[in-house]
């Protein structure tokens, strides 16, 4: 006898892929933000249109390979892709942790060492290595709204 419902299969398309949700919203979520913090770095807000929107796409893919780092390392301490499905404090704490020291660290190696950019007057700087706090911030909102978007895209395992 047949009780008219079928049985659930896994969801095999692409965005059932933890990695293609985190990559997805990330990009536009850090797009949105690098856009709204050009005024904190020096020169930006006075390229022409096409050179600013090169470099925030570029700074934007880079901010995609720092939250799919974060994303992995804490899969890995987790033994699951799926962690960000039904996260643990920790685990939002560890994704959170590594894209903010991968973020001091870059923006020293940018902007104390190689001199790629430099911070505007608008730009607290925070202590020990002089970050901007903007990007700091823009560490700590975005993963949050990443993996709370995500765990809903995512659904429960």
């Amino acid at each position: 006898m047949s009780t008219g419902t079928r049985p659930t299969r896994p969801d095999r398309s692409l965005w059932a892929v933890p990695e293609v949700t985190v990559a997805f919203l990330s990009f536009v979520l850090h797009y949105v933000w690098e856009f709204l913090q050009v005024p904190t770095y020096a020169g930006m807000a006075d390229l022409n249109h096409w050179e600013g929107i090169k470099i925030c796409t570029s700074a934007t893919v880079g901010d995609v390979g720092f939250a799919l780092t974060a994303f992995w390392i804490t899969a890995l301490a987790a033994r699951s892709r799926h962690w960000i499905s039904g996260p643990k404090r920790w685990q939002l704490g560890l994704f959170v942790a590594v894209g903010i020291a991968l973020t001091v660290g870059f923006e020293y190696y940018y902007t104390e060492v190689s001199l790629r950019w430099t911070y505007s007057d608008l730009m607290p700087r925070v202590p020990p290595f002089g970050t901007g706090l903007s990007p700091l911030v823009q560490w700590i909102v975005v993963p949050l709204l990443v993996v709370s978007l995500g765990r809903r895209a995512l659904g429960p395992r």
